[in-house]
């Protein structure tokens, strides 16, 4: 079974309130590794420690745009201390073409300093990369310009987009290190546990596998449960699913 890790800001909310308790909690539960969406005022040592103490590999890290084009220098001094190889940018929106041309010339400059470093710059899309730019949905776009750029494939939104998952994968076979797995209720339609809703998990696993993909990311954004019992059930539903431990 390929391993599995976990998107923290899925419970940003107990993060906020004891981080490294959480992740105590998330190792207990079975995640391999997981994916930060902020460090909560720890230091990179620390962080580091605690990870090896439980057992957690460090798989990547969301970091904001604005802080990966206008404080590079720090970020990749933090995330090289803490043994993280893969930064990835989570958002950016843009009006028009010239806007994204702009940020996928920046991106550029980036990649090529995270390189440098050792690291590897990953993109994470959300529903609106599949607007078209004239002709071109803005994620292929995006991915065209900066041609070093990995791609962390969200399925719940490519879905959302009506855009069918397993054939844009396949697309990106040799730049998709990790890809995040959501499942989504059909009304609303919004994320919930793995196993819980109307997605083709097991499909996009499949693909995943195909192309060599390294880490399956859950991540959960709607809540009807805590948002800790959430994920430990999306986790023991994904293991049911792709016949895990």
């Amino acid at each position: 079974m390929m391993p599995v890790a976990l998107q923290l800001w899925s419970v940003k909310d107990v993060c906020e309130k004891d981080f490294f308790g959480t992740l105590e909690k998330v190792s207990e539960m079975g995640y391999d590794g997981i994916e930060f969406a902020g460090y909560y005022n720890e230091s990179a040592q620390n962080i580091k420690e605690k990870c090896t103490e439980l057992g957690l590999q460090i798989v990547a890290s969301h970091i904001p745009a604005e802080k990966i084009l206008n404080d590079l220098d720090n970020v990749i001094s933090f995330e090289k201390e803490l043994g993280n190889n893969y930064i990835v940018c989570p958002y950016a929106s843009y009006d028009t073409k010239d806007e994204w041309k702009s940020f996928a010339s920046k991106l550029n400059v980036a990649c090529k300093k995270i390189e440098d470093a050792g690291m590897t710059l990953v993109y994470h899309n959300h529903h609106h990369e599949f607007h078209k730019l004239e002709d071109t949905y803005i994620l292929d776009y995006l991915l065209e310009m900066v041609p070093h750029l990995k791609a962390e494939l969200d399925t719940y939104w490519i879905q959302y987009a009506g855009v069918d998952v397993v054939s844009y994968m396949s697309q990106y076979d040799n730049r998709t290190p990790f890809i995040h797995l959501k499942d989504m209720k059909k009304e609303p339609m919004e994320s919930t546990e793995i196993g819980k809703g109307v997605l083709d998990i097991t499909r996009f696993v499949k693909q995943a596998e195909n192309q060599g993909v390294e880490w399956l990311i859950i991540e959960q954004e709607a809540f009807t449960k805590p948002s800790l019992e959430s994920v430990e059930i999306g986790l023991i539903n994904l293991k049911q699913l792709i016949g895990g431990d």
